[in-house]
């Protein structure tokens, strides 16, 4: 199909960049009869989804009540019940903010290289090239880890519910490694070569968050008051705070709320894939704001079931798996009834693994295709059958595999790259928010459908930018005190060496090669 497409890439001198060389314009050019996007030197992608299919992407790859649900015990030790449900609704009400000014870009321009491409653009001519480069490697890395993370969530769920079932297995590390393997190839295959079933089983992780969410509410709310049974008191849920971490109880609730960060700090996920669904400028906000609506009412509803079915702390703390005592504690104790809440909460974990493959792929290619990457006509090529990324695929998945020879090495080194995501994420969205903030009244680009005028606009910015930059810094003090190696928090080492390694790249190697990413057309956003 690439043969029929006869527009070439607009080839214009911009300011900033080398006065030499001719870099791409920010506008990729696009055939409407061909209905896809041609990138230059380097193949097409078509446009394989709907708005329901990218929503379920978001949902997806948000899947916040099973992540929740996974680090329902971490979460107590912050603060009780009462923490859980509270820092979660403050993280959600700060992250609704950061979304609503992402949807925002998405809408003005839209592109598959997201922030990447916000912090070019609202930096200027004269900071935007290093600030994009930077911005676009920080979501790189963050989304790289949140793979490692699910895919080692995914992959411990597995063994823990084998055990479950066999008492006397004894659950090792090399285990969940094997199935941390298995999970990884496996996605990376369905993710290359069915690319063209990727928006079904989009709709499907939709439906299986959505449904697993209720039926798991139903079942626990109908079993936990059952045969002479009781749930948890009022008090207990909402006003018995209880926390043992050595921090002060404000500062509890504070380093708290990277729980409910965790959970639901992917708003960019959508924006990965504008360039493969009709009216991104549209769709994407929409997409977004799908993905946050269900995810924060969905995971609050879990979120309080469960800790009204938590009646023996002591058990929870003492089990291998917490969430599956939590459910046993629900159905009195039932295997089957336990089990079949778990398949719950591991189908759409699974679910999540697949739509992160097909979201971390498009992110390193998206820097590859303009030269922010080592070898980019390599990464940075869409396969002419399969219509996708699928040497970055392949890429991520490798880096992906390296860290979990890491996890089976060491697990406190594995979780400090995990928990890092929130790190680079952050940082990612501040080199783009905070710039166009500045910039807000005076931007170089027409705003697009969804845009929030006057004040408004202005006072959801700043509160984006103020809780991102504050809880950057809270996200780097250790997990409790006093602090030792084992529970040390090691994500600002782990931040600051790769940005170094990143900044050492553009000195020594791209900044001579890298040009600036692209957005489509007004015509066809």
């Amino acid at each position: 199909m690439a043969s029929s497409c006869h527009n070439a890439p607009q080839i214009q001198e911009m300011s900033g960049c080398d006065e030499e060389k001719p870099v791409i314009e920010l506008e990729a050019t696009i055939t409407p009869q061909c209905g896809e996007l041609q990138e230059p030197n380097h193949g097409v992608v078509q446009k394989n989804f709907s708005l329901i299919s990218l929503a379920g992407i978001g949902v997806a790859v948000g899947n916040v009540w099973p992540a929740l649900g996974g680090s329902l015990l971490t979460s107590i030790y912050n603060g009780g019940a009462p923490g859980v449900i509270y820092e979660f609704i403050a993280a959600s009400l700060c992250y609704f903010t950061v979304a609503a000014v992402i949807a925002e870009l998405s809408s003005a321009l839209p592109s598959s290289s997201g922030v990447h491409l916000w912090a070019t653009v609202t930096s200027g001519p004269r900071h935007g090239k290093v600030v994009g480069y930077f911005a676009g490697w920080w979501n790189c890395l963050a989304w790289i880890f949140a793979v490692a993370s699910v895919t080692c969530i995914a992959s411990n769920l597995c063994v823990q519910t084998f055990a479950f079932w066999h008492p006397s297995f004894i659950a090792k590390k090399w285990h969940t490694f094997v199935c941390y393997i298995i999970l990884s190839w496996l996605s990376c295959v369905i993710v290359c070569f069915g690319n063209s079933m990727i928006p079904r089983l989009n709709i499907v992780g939709l439906v299986v968050i959505v449904v697993g969410a209720i039926t798991t509410i139903v079942v626990c709310i109908a079993m936990v008051n059952t045969e002479g049974r009781s749930s948890a008191s009022s008090h207990d849920v909402w006003g018995a705070w209880e926390a043992d971490i050595g921090y002060p109880n404000g500062f509890v609730f504070t380093i708290g709320m990277l729980n409910g960060a965790f959970a639901m700090g992917t708003p960019d996920a959508a924006v990965h894939l504008a360039e493969e669904i009709p009216r991104p400028s549209i769709n994407v906000p929409k997409a977004i704001a799908t993905q946050y609506i269900l995810g924060f009412v969905s995971a609050l509803a879990y979120l309080i079931t469960m800790l009204y079915c938590i009646t023996d702390y002591e058990a929870l703390y003492k089990a291998e798996l917490p969430i599956a005592e939590v459910y046993s504690q629900a159905t009195g104790h039932s295997a089957i009834a336990t089990t079949a809440l778990l398949a719950l909460i591991l189908a759409p974990t699974l679910l999540c693994t697949l739509g992160l493959y097909v979201t971390c792929g498009r992110t390193l290619w998206t820097l590859a295709r303009v030269g922010a990457t080592p070898f980019p006509n390599v990464l940075g090529r869409i396969s002419p059958t399969q219509h996708m990324p699928v040497t970055a695929t392949f890429v991520t998945t490798v880096l992906v595999s390296l860290l979990g020879l890491i996890y089976l090495a060491n697990s406190t080194a594995f979780n400090g790259f995990v928990a890092s995501f929130i790190l680079f994420s952050s940082a990612s969205y501040i080199a783009a928010l905070l710039p166009y903030l500045w910039t807000r009244s005076r931007s170089s680009f027409e705003p697009g459908e969804f845009y929030m005028t006057g004040y408004l606009g202005y006072v959801v910015n700043i509160w984006a930018c103020g809780y991102l930059i504050t809880w950057f810094v809270v996200y780097c003090f250790p997990y409790a005190l006093p602090t030792n190696a084992e529970n040390m928090n090691y994500s600002s080492l782990i931040w600051g060496t790769f940005t170094i390694a990143v900044g050492a790249l553009w000195y020594f190697g791209v900044r001579k090669t890298y040009v600036l990413p692209m957005s489509l057309s007004h015509d066809e956003a």
